[in-house]
């Protein structure tokens, strides 16, 4: 690497600092795949149009293939990977196993990341039109919609 296009950032991810030097031009996504070896977040489309490399970035959804990683310097973050609690799945991964949420799984950790952000957002009450909408920027080219929502509606409204 040029000394003159990386930078040292400090970055803790699932709860365990890291300090890294980067390229500056380097993704969060590429970090976490390439330098963390957390292969959980999937690299779909590379433009920020499918999800599949949705993250948790101080609490909130954050397309990781369009964030700089020198941009995270100091940030939490959240993968697929760091939800569960050791050997205790996060509810929503259990109410994904529980409604079938998933087929071809390879959307799945952006579709849970997503989900887990945004039970904490402010809006309207998480209907099923709600959650749809609030959704849409995560595709499944399977089409397990319909039960990815009602794995959803079983986290919200147990």
């Amino acid at each position: 690497m040029d000394i003159a296009h990386t930078s040292d950032i400090t970055v803790t991810v699932n709860g365990e600092k890291r300090a890294v030097t980067v390229d500056n031009r380097v993704s969060l996504l590429d970090l976490l795949r390439e330098r963390l070896g957390l292969t959980g977040t999937k690299k779909g489309c590379d433009h920020g149009q499918c999800g599949a490399c949705t993250v948790l970035v101080g609490g909130r959804r954050m397309n990781a293939c369009l964030a700089l990683a020198v941009t995270c310097d100091g940030a939490d973050v959240t993968t697929v990977e760091g939800l569960a609690d050791g050997e205790g799945l996060h509810p929503l991964q259990r109410a994904f196993i529980d409604h079938d949420a998933f087929q071809c799984g390879y959307c799945t950790p952006g579709q849970l990341c997503s989900a887990v952000g945004l039970l904490t957002e402010p809006g309207p009450p998480l209907t099923p039109g709600e959650i749809r909408e609030r959704m849409s920027g995560n595709l499944c080219r399977c089409g397990a919609y319909v039960n990815i929502v009602k794995a959803i509606e079983a986290v919200v409204a147990p």
